[in-house]
């Protein structure tokens, strides 16, 4: 079996080396650097390009562990990083993903599970505690539901709405839209205001923007 080569970035000493510890006494893991800041992860990862790195969030710097894999996982793409982390806010989730980490484990993950993790991610899958897995599941299924509403909306509106909101996407007046269509800038504005209604918008760019699925 192949030693799984792994860097270990993290600003708590204890923490690096108990993860350390738990690498050099498990067979077909090697941990072949401990680094301490972003900085130092920014120039060694390159050289050392290990298959794996366990990265913090929260490196005590301006530069997190997000801002580090943003940068890095360009640099060294067959390298798999996975955030190790106390967080489970959304916002950092996500963060993390779009910057390019491939899995994300809570700190508190027992050390047995934390290999495991750590093989799936070299064997290319995308390991995540359960917690984590749990908010992205649900987060995608409420972008799926408002995708879908958004399009059960559109569809109520009447032709003539339609054509309305395709000239309020132009940047027409209410004027300038009622002599298009040979009505009154009045019926325009009943219009408009059942658009709104119907698409539970309040103004013209929501409105436009939800028409276009932006």
């Amino acid at each position: 079996m192949r030693q799984i080569s792994v860097c270990i970035v993290d600003d708590n000493r204890e923490l690096r080396n108990a993860l350390e510890e738990i690498l050099s006494m498990s067979e077909g893991y090697k941990c072949i650097g401990t680094i301490g800041t972003a900085e130092d992860a920014m120039t060694q990862i390159p050289i050392l390009r290990p298959d794996v790195v366990l990265m913090d969030i929260n490196l005590g710097s301006e530069e997190s562990g997000i801002d580090c894999v943003r940068v890095l996982k360009p640099r060294v793409p067959d390298t798999n990083f996975m955030m190790c982390t106390v967080y489970e806010e959304n916002e950092k989730i996500f963060e993390a993903l779009s910057a390019g980490a491939s899995g994300y484990i809570l700190k508190k993950t027992d050390p047995t599970r934390m290999l495991e993790a750590i093989r799936e991610l070299y064997e290319g899958g995308a390991p995540m505690s359960s917690q984590i897995a749990r908010k992205v599941v649900a987060a995608f299924q409420n972008q799926q539901s408002h995708s879908h509403n958004g399009a059960e909306e559109i569809d109520m509106l009447s032709n003539r709405e339609k054509e309305i909101l395709e000239f309020l996407s132009k940047g027409l007046m209410y004027k300038e839209i009622a002599s298009q269509l040979f009505l009154s800038p009045e019926t325009v504005r009943k219009h408009v205001y059942h658009i709104y209604e119907k698409l539970h918008v309040n103004n013209r760019v929501a409105a436009v923007n939800k028409f276009y699925g932006r």
